[in-house]
């Protein structure tokens, strides 16, 4: 009897955030920001997918073709376009890496995990709904509310201060690493690497 290993492949990778001008530098929005600055360092351009109310693009990344998406649909309701990529392309959850914004992270951290909960993320919620919670997550933190009366959503669509954006933009060149090394490598292999790193 010959057993095959198959390496976890990764042909999609949507970052979660809400559509407009008003939300771009929001913490929610961490994910589009990560794929914009993924598809300026690949030199490719966004076009408008009605069919799957997103953004889009392709790029090869360690080798492989993936196509970066930007579901255009809001926050809540981030898996009806995610899954409907899904369905076209004939994709397992497995295949997909969603890059969104974390609370209980610091500012900056970032996590690889190959499953688990919403942990309170409406997109991710709504995207377990559809899908299941076998999909890839590379979680960014945006921080802690600064008082806990505050209230999440505020928070969350609350815009960087300065100091946090220069931060973030520092860490930039790490996110896109660690993105192409989940591309390269697969989940495990990578969650060794990356979440060591962020508990350092």
């Amino acid at each position: 009897m010959f057993f095959v290993l198959f390496q976890m492949s990764i042909a999609v990778i949507a970052g979660l955030g809400n559509p407009g001008l008003e939300y771009r530098n929001s913490r929610h929005n961490i994910g589009f920001a990560v794929l914009d600055a993924l598809a300026s360092q690949e030199s490719v351009t966004w076009k408008r997918e009605a069919r799957f109310e997103a953004e889009v693009t392709e790029i090869v990344l360690s080798g492989k073709k993936c196509l970066l998406l930007k579901p255009q649909t809001f926050m809540n309701a981030s898996g009806r376009s995610i899954s409907a990529v899904m369905r076209f392309r004939k994709l397992q959850p497995h295949e997909v890496l969603v890059v969104y914004d974390d609370i209980t992270l610091d500012l900056a951290r970032s996590k690889l995990s190959g499953s688990g909960s919403a942990g309170g993320h409406n997109g991710i919620a709504d995207l377990i709904q559809r899908i299941g919670p076998a999909f890839v997550r590379y979680r960014i933190g945006v921080g802690a509310k600064p008082v806990k009366e505050m209230d999440l959503a505020d928070y969350v669509l609350s815009q960087f201060t300065t100091e946090d954006s220069k931060l973030l933009d520092s860490r930039m060149p790490d996110f896109l690493e660690q993105i192409a090394l989940v591309v390269d490598k697969g989940i495990e292999p990578a969650m060794n690497i990356i979440n060591q790193r962020s508990s350092s």
